[in-house]
């Protein structure tokens, strides 16, 4: 074959052949289970041990290091403890978050005393403002409310008399006046929870601040 190929100018590699060893002939990764039973006495095996069900059993490397740890299995009940002890910790890990997220954002929007006073100033205004468009709009349905008390005096007699139109009016006049009332109302009552907003975050951001202020150490007195 040699010859045949050296014949026809054909260069024939001869390349070593490697035998991989079968999965099966491989090194398994060996794990040794160790505990301390009820009883006091140490046990070891290659597979989790039973008696050590209910505690914490220790895996251990071929060289005798710590590999790692299996804990004691759990009844339903306990099961149900440990869960809802780690949703409270994740929950309590949450809103501190947040919390600290919150603070951050009261900072950048309020550096100082004077910019949080302002704007609280801005949103009592705002406020006021629709108050007394709602004051002005509660006089025009008072006064429009006169007007027909008016019409209405010449029914007084024989009320079947009355027109519908006025009867109507009267009614939406009646109406419209409780709604603006109610309006009224809701947006005074917000002028409260609008200050205790602010104080709210005001008694907070002193809180900050004071945190935010630098340390200052007395100077060393000159002999």
């Amino acid at each position: 074959m040699a010859a045949a190929a050296a014949r026809f100018g054909v260069l024939v590699l001869v390349l070593p052949v490697c035998t991989a060893l079968p999965a099966s002939a491989q090194v398994p990764d060996v794990a040794i289970y160790t505990c301390i039973d009820a009883k006091g006495r140490k046990l070891t095996s290659d597979r989790p041990i039973p008696e050590c069900s209910d505690r914490e059993q220790k895996v251990l490397n071929p060289s005798g290091t710590v590999k790692g740890k299996i804990g004691p299995v759990l009844t339903a009940h306990e099961r149900a403890e440990v869960e809802a002890r780690e949703r409270a910790e994740q929950e309590e890990r949450a809103r501190l978050a947040e919390e600290k997220r919150r603070d951050r954002a009261l900072m950048v929007r309020y550096p100082n005393k004077d910019v949080h006073e302002r704007e609280r100033v801005e949103a009592l205004n705002q406020v006021t403002l629709v108050i007394a468009t709602g004051a002005g709009r509660i006089k025009e349905l008072q006064e429009q409310r006169v007007v027909l008390d008016r019409e209405l005096e010449f029914y007084q007699k024989d009320p079947s008399k009355m027109p519908p139109l006025l009867r109507r009016q009267i009614d939406e006049n009646t109406e419209d006046l409780a709604v603006q009332q109610r309006f009224l109302a809701d947006k005074q009552a917000e002028i409260k929870r609008v200050n205790d907003r602010f104080d709210a975050e005001l008694a907070r951001l002193k809180q900050l601040w004071l945190l935010q202020r630098p340390i200052l150490t007395p100077a060393p007195k000159t002999p």
